[in-house]
This record gives C-alpha cells, sequence and structure tokens, in this order.
C-alpha cells in the first residue's frame, strides 16, 4: 500500500507515502460502530492508510474517535492521517496531517509537527498543486478526477487531461482522488497517478475486503 516518498531535503525523518489511501465518511453508516468496524475489515484485507475526514464533528468528539481510529490503525500496522487538525495529530500520535486549501498554510504546520508526520494537501488545480509542492509538501491528492458526491462544491471535475498535465510538472507523489472505483482506476494510474484516494469505491463496496484486495492488485501491492 505504500509508495516511497520524494525525500525533503532537510528531512531527517523518514515516511512512506500510500497508494491506496482510504478517507473517512461516517455520514454512509448507521452508526458509529458500524463505521469502525467496516474501517477494521478494511485495514484487515490490506488498507495500509487511512484519512480520518470528519469535517462536522466538534472538537472533543472528533478527539475521542481519532483514538479510537489509532488504536486499531496501530494494532493492523496502518498509518492514521488526520484531515486538517495538526493539534488531534498530535495529541493520538497520528501518522500525518491532511491539509485543505482552506487550511492553514503546510510550512506553518510544519513548525508544529516538525519532521515527526507527514503533510498532505488536497488540490484541485494545476495552480494549487504547484504552490503544495513549493511548499515541500510530501504528498498532494488531486482532482475530482470524475464526479462524485464527496466533490461536487469543487465544482466540475478536472478529469483526466488535467491529472497528465499536472504529471508533466509535478515530482511530488499524486493521489487521485474524485470517484475513482474499480471500473476506472486502471485509467487513472495509466495517466500517471502514483496512487488513488478513495471513499465510496471502498466504503460503500458490497464486499470490502474483496474490493480492497481488488484494488491492491491493480496497484501492485500485496494483499
Amino acid at each position: 500500500m505504500l509508495l516511497q516518498a520524494v525525500p525533503l531535503k532537510e528531512c531527517s525523518y523518514r515516511h512512506m507515502i500510500p497508494k491506496l489511501y482510504l478517507i473517512t465518511d461516517r455520514s454512509l453508516f448507521k452508526d458509529e460502530s458500524t463505521f469502525l468496524n467496516v474501517l477494521e475489515r478494511a485495514l484487515n484485507a490490506g488498507v495500509g492508510s487511512i484519512q480520518l475526514r470528519e469535517k462536522d464533528l466538534p472538537t472533543r468528539a472528533l478527539l475521542d474517535l481519532a483514538y479510537k481510529l489509532r488504536a486499531i490503525t496501530t494494532r493492523y500496522g496502518a498509518k492514521l492521517f488526520i484531515n486538517d487538525r495538526a493539534d488531534i495529530a498530535l495529541c493520538v500520535g497520528a501518522d500525518g496531517v491532511h491539509l485543505a486549501q482552506s487550511s492553514i498554510p503546510p510550512k506553518a504546520v510544519r513548525k508544529i509537527i516538525k519532521e515527526n508526520m507527514l503533510i498532505g494537501v488536497s488540490t484541485h488545480s494545476l495552480q494549487e498543486a504547484l504552490i503544495a509542492q513549493n511548499e515541500k509538501v510530501d504528498f498532494i491528492t488531486f482532482g475530482p478526477i470524475y464526479q462524485t458526491p464527496s466533490k461536487m462544491k469543487y465544482g466540475d471535475p478536472v478529469g483526466l487531461n488535467a491529472l497528465a498535465e499536472a504529471k508533466k510538472s509535478i515530482t511530488t507523489p499524486i493521489l487521485s482522488i474524485g470517484g475513482i472505483n474499480l471500473d476506472n482506476i486502471m485509467t487513472v494510474i495509466d495517466t500517471g497517478a502514483d496512487g488513488v484516494a478513495i471513499i465510496r469505491g471502498i466504503l460503500s463496496a458490497q464486499n470490502i475486503v474483496d474490493s480492497v484486495k481488488k484494488y491492491l492488485m491493480i496497484l501492485g501491492e500485496k494483499p
């Protein structure tokens, strides 16, 4: 599930970048117990990196959920990323922080977390990706490539051509996001993505374990 990170010149703490990056959405489930159970099944099937992305939760509830997910990911030797909140990432001993365009800049986050965590950034255009690269983030997500409910607020999908153009200018690892599933993932990888970020393609699958194993096989990873 992992891809070697492009090293920062000043970085002394080595990490690996996810190839299969599962992003959470608890609204897809009836309760927290079901939500965590599905995440654990995905981890057991081979998912190696999860981003906790529950933006509507108040701080205490998010921290509590982060501690629970940290315990589960640790049990499976998987990496945990926290969306936006470097403070919560530090509290639970996460492996990284994933920043939105509205988050505080990566350089400021790096001062908080030092070299102890990875920094990922969501980008939706070549310009945003170039800015993230100049701030020496460890990886970016780029999209949405296809139409997807979680990214509708960002407008129309950027498409495969935008991904191909980004790969010409960006050396930072790019994880494609947005509407990626088992039917189109090969096209996305062939276009140049270094990995994929998935929400519904795994969390809404009829067979979680089977789906994860298929994604890993396509990505050239051992389940």
